[in-house]
């Protein structure tokens, strides 16, 4: 049984200040999949493309909108909504009002990962 608290888990601050996330299991946990809560700071714009990683999300709380950029679709994202990126979707996440998520990662991450260049998560 693994027993955490968010306070002791690692935090990750975005590099270009759009977002924290709180790495709360992470690859060495042994669970084949990654928990984050994460925080996309309010009028934050990111585009991302999770080429190596398969990835689902619930608000928690706050707004904002996600747009598919391969079919240029956009869903409104409020307390409530989850959305699964189920086909590496290259995607922008565009917050309105600060956001709080809890997003799991397939393969799961190891814990200090940002953003390349790509929007993407590296791989080991």
């Amino acid at each position: 049984m693994i027993i955490k608290k968010i306070d002791q888990c690692n935090k990750v601050e975005d590099p270009k200040g759009q977002w924290n996330s709180i790495r709360m299991l992470l690859k060495d946990d042994g669970m084949g999949f990654s928990f984050h809560i994460t925080t996309i700071y309010k009028h934050s714009s990111i585009k991302m493309h999770y080429i190596n990683h398969l990835e689902s999300v619930y608000c928690i709380s706050g707004c904002g909108e996600i747009i598919d950029l391969k079919h240029n679709k956009t869903f409104n994202i409020k307390p409530g909504t989850l959305y699964a990126l189920n086909e590496h979707d290259n995607h922008i996440l565009n917050c309105t009002e600060e956001m709080k998520l809890a997003c799991v990662f397939n393969p799961p991450i190891k814990g200090d990962e940002v953003h390349n260049q790509h929007g993407a998560y590296e791989v080991d």
